[in-house]
């Protein structure tokens, strides 16, 4: 599992780098309207959704293949019921908002204690899914907190999730060696 994730270290940092976007989208412009923070959310969550998928159809997925695919496809899911649907309540968007981090930080939180077994201080995933979770809860106990909050909150969540995941992606590329460099790029030296 670790040499397989050593392998892709670039598609964590790349997930973690698109989750600091979506935030500070989200913090530097916090009036933005509700239908624009579903269409970034909708975004969000199918391209992660879709990233999720490829790994978890790659090469070297065995032992992972099945929680990898079921956050792919939960991911598309939550994006595409997005997208449909844009005039949907505050309150259902909170309700997929937080059942997506809830079902994604404990996904998170099995990968990395499945991974404790290969790798030393796999904490950083197990604190996104930690992170993940938390931040669900949050959104499903306070939900007549206000849009602004709800912006605020998600991308502050966003930023942080996203630079664990990036810390997270480097790690693993110290850990892989230079054969983790992604295609068409050379070892680093």
């Amino acid at each position: 599992m670790l040499e397989s994730l050593a392998r892709y270290w670039w598609m964590v940092a790349l997930r973690g780098a698109v989750a600091v976007l979506f935030g500070l989208v989200a913090l530097i412009w916090p009036d933005v309207t509700l239908l624009a923070l579903i269409v970034l959310f909708g975004a969000y969550a199918l391209v992660d959704g879709v990233f999720a998928l490829f790994a978890a159809f790659g090469p070297n997925a065995e032992g992972r293949r099945f929680w990898l695919a079921v956050q792919g496809i939960a991911g598309i899911a939550i994006g595409v019921i997005t997208f449909a649907w844009p005039g949907v309540t505050t309150l259902v968007l909170l309700a997929l908002i937080a059942a997506w981090a809830i079902v994604t930080g404990i996904l998170q939180i099995i990968a990395a204690i499945r991974l404790r077994r290969e790798m030393r201080n796999e904490w950083l995933l197990a604190l996104g899914g930690v992170l993940s979770v938390l931040v669900g809860i949050l959104l499903a106990v306070w939900p007549s907190s206000g849009a602004l909050a709800l912006v605020l909150l998600i991308g502050a969540y966003a930023v942080v999730f996203g630079v664990v995941l990036i810390a997270l992606g480097l790690r693993l590329r110290r850990q892989g060696g230079p054969s983790s460099a992604p295609t068409g790029q050379a070892p680093a030296t």
